[in-house]
């Protein structure tokens, strides 16, 4: 067979695979194994089990379970509340006012949690019912969570950075670094619709809190204190070399153990209901990774991969194009895939595409980050959209509808990295010299 008959095949069989309802994992390791029974002169048994096991033994993956242990633990705490009472009385005079508390809540909680649904989550909770109850317009409190969650991925630690490193043998440590100021930039172009859509719908929004005395602000801003130093301690020790990611995760999780005792905020009962959490999580991440490298290995030895790249190489297009193709094809995937699974299913075939068009993997990791944070709030599997319909009761085509102006900002966003990437590259320049 042809390498287009042989790529239409395995394709076809994915989607069956997963249209019947055929775990993620489980769907890439069954095409893996039988593109290399089918297609190759490989036998699939020493192959499939030699990719099983390197999979899940790389050392880069031992961050996972602990940066997803410390959300965990975070999110069985008083931290939500203690964000909303501390932030608003500082926003009572900006356009959309008390809105901004999502944004700024899911970046803090976006660089200690590393989890987008986690995010969307906690922040949910405490501000959708205050912020309903307060008057605020339904659509822009569930637009500004729905696209707020999403920088769970881009503001390190973030599990979706892990994975990619992991896949693209990019070192994690720079792509936490390289997510910084592309993270901030999003926290601002969010502030910034948020900032026009209170001024569009002025009439609908509810009057400004009392002022507080300065006093009460700044004790208020005191509570935020504690998950404040634990992200700089997080961050900062892989900024400065001190810690690996690894080692910052263990830290993390010291940290937020420390908060939780401190604040007297977690029981026992939580304590192994948070394990519970990560071990299932990390499972669950660690056998979609295997199944994906099982997958990545037999388009490998069917030379489709290879194939494809030269095929591309060969029409001439310009590292722009290509981008916006992939962009294209991440926004069509977001539809009915999750990200992790996005990053898994596509990595074998994508990267030597772009490393053919001379595209900085490191770059790329962010680019694709962001793509993924498409997905999250694109309709009918974003992640996001789920989370918000359990806890607002809406449909989510109307959560979706109300996401659609932060959708534009992360568009608007990826294009700026591509047009100015020294937004993700320095950074990481600056940390390692060069």
């Amino acid at each position: 067979m042809e390498l287009t008959q042989i790529a239409l095949f395995l394709v076809l069989l994915l989607l069956v695979l997963l249209g019947s309802g055929v775990w993620i994992a489980l769907a890439l390791l069954g095409v893996g194994w039988a593109g290399l029974q089918f297609f190759t002169n490989t036998p699939p048994g020493a192959s499939v089990a030699s990719s099983l096991w390197g999979s899940v033994s790389s050392w880069s993956l031992a961050a996972l379970p602990m940066f997803i242990w410390m959300g965990e633990i975070l999110y069985r705490t008083r931290l939500a509340a203690d964000l909303f009472e501390g932030l608003s009385p500082w926003l009572r005079w900006i356009p959309g006012r008390l809105l901004h508390i999502n944004v700024l809540a899911s970046g803090i909680f976006a660089a200690v949690i590393g989890s987008s649904a986690a995010t969307t989550a906690t922040v949910g909770k405490i501000a959708l019912p205050e912020l309903l109850r307060r008057g605020y317009p339904e659509r822009l409190v569930l637009g500004s969570l729905a696209g707020s969650g999403t920088l769970g991925l881009l503001i390190p630690p973030s599990v979706m950075m892990i994975v990619y490193g992991v896949a693209a043998e990019v070192s994690v440590a720079r792509l936490f670094i390289a997510g910084l100021l592309p993270g901030l930039l999003v926290m601002l172009l969010f502030m910034g619709w948020v900032m026009l859509a209170g001024l569009l719908n002025a009439k609908e929004m509810p009057p400004p809190d009392p002022p507080l005395p300065l006093g009460a602000r700044l004790h208020g801003l005191l509570k935020i204190l504690p998950v404040l130093l634990l992200m700089v301690a997080v961050i900062g020790s892989i900024y400065t070399g001190v810690a690996t990611p690894t080692e910052a995760a263990s830290l993390g999780v010291l940290g937020a153990l420390i908060i939780a005792l401190w604040t007297r905020s977690l029981s026992w009962q939580g304590l192994l209901e948070s394990l519970m959490g990560a071990v299932r999580t990390s499972s669950m991440i660690g056998f979609i990774l295997a199944g994906a490298a099982v997958l990545s290995i037999a388009m490998g030895f069917t030379g489709i991969p290879a194939a494809l790249a030269a095929w591309v190489a060969g029409l001439g297009l310009s590292k722009y194009a290509l981008l916006a193709v992939l962009m294209l094809l991440f926004l069509v995937l977001g539809a009915f895939l999750d990200g992790i699974s996005i990053i898994v299913l596509t990595t074998s075939v994508i990267l030597p595409l772009a490393k053919a068009v001379g595209i900085d993997l490191l770059w790329f990791g962010i680019f694709l980050v962001i793509a993924v944070e498409l997905a999250q709030i694109t309709p009918p599997v974003g992640f996001n959209l789920f989370v918000l319909q359990g806890l607002s009761g809406r449909d989510i085509f109307t959560i979706a509808r109300s996401a659609l102006p932060f959708l534009a900002m992360l568009l608007l966003a990826a294009a700026l990295i591509t047009v100015f990437p020294q937004i993700v590259t320095w950074l990481p320049a600056r940390m390692t010299g060069g």
